[in-house]
């Protein structure tokens, strides 16, 4: 008996979870045409996170946008000056040079909003946190700065369905 009711206090929590992240994300959770809209405005991302393992979620996702034609810039200060799918790493976000639309965050957390504060200093459009990552706190600034703020979608799932 005691198995069913873990498990049952288990699912009530992972539902009140979701149910936290989506009103969080209101405006766009559950709305993939807001989403592939966003990005359709969208031609040059700072991938913050970047791997070189193939194996990782950032890389493979970083991959699929290369390939949909996104000019995608790595970001990550462990590979600084090195090649993530042939193109050169960046130690961070205010080291790349180019106009930056959209920034996808692939950290904890507790990384969020200096990446954000970074990101409204050099005049981002976007700002994507992955699944699983939601700082409501960074989310009102951006969007008090006039910076669209995505969090807990990943844009390759929103693109491939």
């Amino acid at each position: 008996m005691k198995g069913f009711h873990l498990h049952f206090y288990l699912r009530k929590l992972r539902f009140l979870t979701t149910n936290k992240l989506l009103k969080m994300n209101k405006e766009f959770s559950g709305n993939k045409y807001k989403l592939r809209s966003i990005l359709s405005k969208v031609k040059t991302i700072a991938l913050i996170g970047a791997s070189r393992n193939t194996k990782r979620d950032s890389y493979k996702v970083m991959k699929f946008l290369i390939d949909k034609g996104y000019e995608v810039f790595p970001v990550n200060p462990n590979h600084a000056d090195n090649d993530i799918l042939g193109k050169k790493c960046f130690s961070n976000l205010k080291d790349i040079e180019q106009k930056i639309d959209m920034v996808d965050i692939f950290r904890a957390k507790e990384f969020v909003m200096d990446i954000t504060l970074d990101a409204i200093k050099i005049g981002i459009d976007v700002i994507w946190t992955q699944e699983g990552i939601v700082d409501e706190q960074s989310s009102n600034i951006a969007k008090n700065a006039g910076i669209i703020f995505v969090t807990n979608e990943c844009p390759k799932k929103i693109l491939e369905n």
